[in-house]
């Protein structure tokens, strides 16, 4: 019991009985206070000015039977009763604790005494018992609420056992599924879902997350026949007693316009990209048709540039931007004259001075495209040198961007080993060891390693 003071009124018109009692409680709790009343109509007046704690009453009274005090089950919540009489009666004991009587005394000076431990029983009992029907008072004015939502709602609320049994499904399912009520209540709800999401459904009833909301999306099969697109959020209810998951709550709508055009919108990306990639490598094809000396040097060199950047870890959208700029990155070259470009022979320093620009003049074509906005490292970058030698801006070390200081090996690697009118093609190892040899001049060491490893994987 809490600290504060306990009203208890004992209602016995034998003042011997009464002081007894009074007395035992005296003696065992200063806490309690006994408010005593003679008779039914005593008792009645003192309730109203006092609500007690628990009554301790007389069977037979002057104006009455203390029965005539008992819920009778109209008010289970009312105060708890404890029933004394002078003699056993079977018949009378269980009519009592039938009509809501906590406990039925025989009159004893032991049981008398006994009386403060009896109360605290009973109060606790009581409390207890209280207890029980608040929740239960709550749980179905909760379960009303839920109906009320749930009736209301343009969502499919469902309660599903965890096996996936459908426990209750609200109106809404006949607009979302076609289905009445009716007949999806025991189904199997695994049974609705398309064959390709089921697994992904299946797990959301293995999980441990009992405080967790999950929201998947997937594909449920219409009364009609055909597929629809649901968002279903799911919440496990936790059973109080075992703390074990008692059934899931879910809340399903219809997304099925959404992924339309979803899918729409992808679409038109996929096809823009597509655009784009058409786009780049037309005017690839233009270069090559110009400089025929390098024809098919731009497809090697990018594809052996994606090969080497995928072990370093780029991401696919990385990787996209990457390829755009190792396509384009001769881009510049349109702008040089067709006299130094198609130069059979080495350049002279003018020539090579107009040659050097040809990175800015990629830079100037393509910066004011936004979608190749980070693919210029590549042609603006790939004529950097590691020790700051190169154009058109002396970039050294890492100041140079990585995807142009690994393009640059891979440019230098085609060069080399490809035919040129000018020259022929070096030895494989004869260009693995200028590599080597300007590796930390030239190119940066740690990518001439990873570039070297994969070539010779």
């Amino acid at each position: 019991m809490s600290d504060e003071k306990i009203h208890i009124l004992l209602i016995e018109d034998e003042d011997p009985h009464a002081e007894l009692i009074q007395r035992a409680f005296e003696d065992q709790d200063a806490r309690i206070l006994i408010h005593r009343a003679k008779s039914l109509g005593e008792a009645r007046k003192q309730i109203l000015v006092q609500e007690p704690a628990l009554i301790i009453a007389d069977w037979r009274l002057p104006d009455g039977e203390s029965m005539e005090l008992l819920p009778d089950h109209h008010d289970p919540l009312s105060t708890p009763i404890i029933l004394m009489t002078s003699y056993g009666n079977e018949r009378i004991a269980v009519e009592a604790l039938k009509s809501g009587a906590l406990d039925y005394v025989v009159k004893s000076p032991e049981s008398m005494l006994d009386m403060p431990h009896l109360a605290e029983r009973a109060i606790e009992q009581w409390a207890v018992r209280a207890e029980r029907v608040k929740m239960q008072k709550a749980l179905l004015e909760s379960e009303a609420q839920f109906r009320l939502l749930a009736e209301n709602a343009s969502d499919m609320i469902a309660r599903l056992s965890t096996d996936g049994h459908i426990l209750y499904v609200s109106p809404a399912c006949e607009t979302i599924l076609g289905y009445a009520p009716y007949e999806l209540t025991g189904t199997l709800s695994f049974d609705l879902v398309h064959e390709q999401d089921i697994s992904s459904i299946k797990n959301l009833f293995k999980g441990k997350q009992y405080d967790a909301t999950h929201t998947v999306t997937y594909q449920a099969l219409h009364k009609d026949g055909h597929f629809v697109w649901l968002e279903t959020s799911a919440r496990p209810i936790l059973d109080r007693k075992t703390d074990s998951i008692s059934e899931i709550q879910t809340a399903s709508r219809d997304i099925t316009e959404r992924k339309k055009a979803e899918k729409a919108l992808q679409d038109a990306h996929n096809n823009l990209q597509e655009s784009y990639q058409r786009t780049i490598e037309g005017w690839v094809r233009a270069l090559d048709l110009r400089d025929r000396e390098t024809e098919g040097h731009t497809q090697r060199v990018t594809e052996l540039t994606l090969k080497v950047a995928k072990t370093l870890g780029f991401s696919e959208e990385e990787l996209i931007h990457l390829r755009r700029g190792a396509l384009l990155h001769d881009m510049g070259k349109m702008a040089i004259p067709d006299q130094i470009l198609q130069k059979p022979g080495p350049l002279n320093e003018l020539e090579w001075e107009k040659m050097r620009r040809h990175p800015m003049y990629a830079y100037d074509m393509l910066s004011p495209i936004a979608y190749l906005l980070p693919s210029l490292d590549i042609p603006f970058c790939h004529h950097e040198r590691w020790d700051g030698s190169g154009y058109p801006r002396g970039l050294k070390g890492e100041e140079i961007p990585l995807v142009a200081r690994l393009f640059a090996i891979v440019d230098v690697w085609d060069a080399l080993s490809s035919d040129r009118p000018y020259r022929k093609k070096m030895p494989r190892r004869e260009v693995i060891a200028y590599l080597r040899e300007k590796s930390a001049i030239l190119f940066d060491p740690k990518l001439v390693d990873i570039f070297l490893s994969v070539i010779e994987s």
